[in-house]
């Protein structure tokens, strides 16, 4: 399983915004494979987290049209700067 870490430094957040995360979510977990997908703002900071089963799905969803014009806006207009971290998971637990 590998996890893709989004972390970006907020300009500006609008409804927009708002709508694109919304269908970019949908999209990932309903068409992509996703297994799981959670974000949160704090401040002017956002982290996303989601869960995939393999890097061929990671790389088809980069690869989506919708997700590109996403990323554009995003490098445009929503996020000062942005990160993207993707993790194996070599070991997972819970209680």
């Amino acid at each position: 399983m590998y996890a893709v870490i989004f972390r970006a430094e907020i300009a500006q957040l609008d409804e927009e915004y708002s709508q694109m995360a919304a269908r970019m979510r949908e999209l990932a977990l309903q068409e992509y494979g996703c297994l799981e997908f959670t974000a949160v703002v704090e401040g002017a900071n956002e982290i996303a987290i989601s869960y995939w089963d393999s890097m061929e799905q990671i790389r088809a969803w980069k690869e989506n049209a919708e997700h590109l014009a996403a990323q554009a806006k995003g490098r445009s207009q929503w996020y000062r700067s942005y990160r993207v971290q993707i993790v194996e998971v070599v070991r997972e637990y819970s209680a």
